[in-house]
């Protein structure tokens, strides 16, 4: 997936400037997609220069004069004709943290311990917001109310997703923290009866 596509599904939000997009990754589209404010920023050129997005300056006296980006009609398009493609491949695992549990008999038992613990941590503190988010969007509502009057369902749809990965990370570190500690026992029964 482009960068374009998270760019352009972030606008459907409503018009933002381009810190506006970078800070709203984080509350958007960063459970299934992140980018560094300077690639948004290139980004956004881009696809201005294209057509898909229109910018609008506004002053401000205090701060610097900003420009605000929204879809135009051949953004709306783009994103239409994004939805009707298949996805390019299933998603692919890239985390560091894995590379270091498949090493972790010949490595550090407990730097790799402590990398899960810290893995845990951040992803409880991304269910907690992820859990708020979802409470914002509810607005009181039942979720079977909720996709049947919002205007738009996807956010939370993929809020869920993100909730689900993050819930997930937490099951995995507490098996894997059991393990570990399994393990660690057993060497250590092991090296005291030689």
């Amino acid at each position: 997936m482009a960068l374009r596509n998270a760019v352009m599904a972030a606008l459907l939000e409503g018009e933002a400037s381009g810190y506006d997009l970078a800070k709203g990754f984080q509350s958007s589209v960063a459970n299934f997609w992140m980018a560094t404010p300077q690639q948004i920023y290139r980004e956004l050129e881009r696809m201005e220069s294209e057509g898909l997005v229109a910018a609008r300056f506004v002053l401000q006296e205090r701060r610097p004069n900003k420009r605000l980006f929204s879809l135009t009609e051949a953004g709306y398009a783009a994103v239409h004709a994004y939805t009707t493609e298949p996805p390019a491949k299933p998603t692919a695992i890239r985390d560091e943290l894995l590379v270091k549990v498949q090493c972790v008999d010949v490595g550090d038992l407990q730097a790799v311990r402590a990398a899960i613990s810290q893995r845990m941590e951040l992803a409880a503190a991304k269910v907690v917001r992820f859990e708020r988010m979802r409470e914002r969007l509810l607005a009181g509502r039942t979720e079977d109310e909720y996709f049947t009057t919002a205007e738009r369902i996807g956010p939370y749809l993929t809020l869920l997703r993100g909730l689900s990965l993050e819930q997930d990370n937490l099951r995995w570190g507490e098996v894997a923290l059991k393990r570990l500690d399994q393990r660690a026992a057993a060497l250590a029964a092991r090296a005291e009866s030689s």
